[in-house]
């Protein structure tokens, strides 16, 4: 009995021992972007080094996805911890919208951070002749991923322009770099790419072939209606193309899942502010990055831990 006594002895210090240990378990913190040659990978591998380097006991980790519908997804999910998505495509999944990728309302969905825009920029090789929405029918066109926030901007546009898939000659559904290695072999016409100004697969394009930027006329956008607002690609923004040219834009923003705890989302969102220059580094889309409107507009609930923050701050 004395024997069993010990060993039992033993076993609940051990036990006692190993609690503090569990406390302190890492908290893994995976960031869905979207394709490599758009702007939220860049961003996202920044914003992971970043927490790396500041919140303690986390594990930061950068998923290279189809951008804003499978974030969205993944994040109710439970399989992401910070996603970046568009903002027509965080309304369309907090109302349900099954027509465009979701299976009901995705509730677990918490705003971190209103960013910076997304500009819908066509790109068209010059020698093909598209000079304007009109001059698309017919010609082969990229739209980004299926379902994709890219490709909802695409269907959002050509409706505005009273026009459709089917006045196209071909569509490609394709992601931002293999749209443009395709445009480069004269395989495509133009490609549609939703993503910050300067995005690097346009100016690989531009620097590699003779390309120009598409206008997309005020009164397209004001036809398609909020969340879309026009907006303008300063010239030399991208390779041989100098003048001004009117798109459209729409809101990015950083969701979290209910699920996360809030202080974890407090430290995930005053680090990334704290760090704000670094972001602005990574890619110029992040100088458009405001914290007195980062918390205000979004489709769906701030997430109480980002909320403590934005009070802190007066920006609430």
């Amino acid at each position: 009995m004395s024997l069993s006594r010990n060993i039992c002895a033993t076993l609940v210090a051990g036990a006692v021992i190993a609690l503090p240990l569990q406390a302190k378990a890492d908290q893994f913190i995976n960031i869905l972007t979207g394709g490599t040659g758009g702007v939220y990978y860049p961003l996202g591998v920044a914003i992971s080094k970043i927490y790396a380097d500041k919140i303690k006991d986390s594990k930061p980790s950068v998923q290279a996805t189809k951008a804003s519908v499978e974030n969205l997804n993944l994040i109710q999910q439970g399989k992401g911890e910070l996603a970046f998505t568009l903002g027509d495509s965080l309304g369309d999944a907090w109302n349900g919208n099954t027509e465009v990728g979701f299976k009901g309302k995705l509730d677990k969905l918490r705003t971190v951070a209103a960013i910076y825009p997304n500009f819908i920029q066509i790109a068209a090789l010059k020698d093909s002749g598209i000079k304007t929405l009109a001059d698309l029918k017919g010609k082969r066109l990229s739209v980004g991923a299926p379902r994709s926030g890219t490709e909802l901007n695409a269907r959002a546009i050509m409706q505005g322009a009273g026009m459709s898939y089917k006045d196209l000659g071909k569509v490609e559904y394709l992601p931002f770099n293999e749209s443009v290695e395709l445009m480069k072999n004269r395989q495509l016409d133009a490609t549609l790419i939703s993503a910050g100004l300067g995005v690097s697969a346009i100016r690989d394009l531009c620097a590699s072939v003779e390309c120009v930027i598409v206008e997309i006329p005020k009164a397209v956008v004001e036809k398609i209606g909020a969340p879309y607002q026009s907006a303008t690609v300063p010239g030399g923004t991208y390779p041989g193309n100098d003048k001004d040219v009117t798109a459209a834009a729409v809101q990015n923003y950083l969701v979290t899942s209910s699920a996360l705890p809030d202080d974890v989302v407090y430290q995930m969102t005053k680090t990334m502010f704290d760090a704000l220059p670094s972001l602005q580094a990574a890619h110029a889309a992040a100088k458009a990055i405001d914290i007195n409107t980062a918390g205000k507009g979004s489709p769906v609930p701030v997430h109480p831990g980002a909320e403590k923050f934005y009070k802190e701050k007066g920006a609430m």
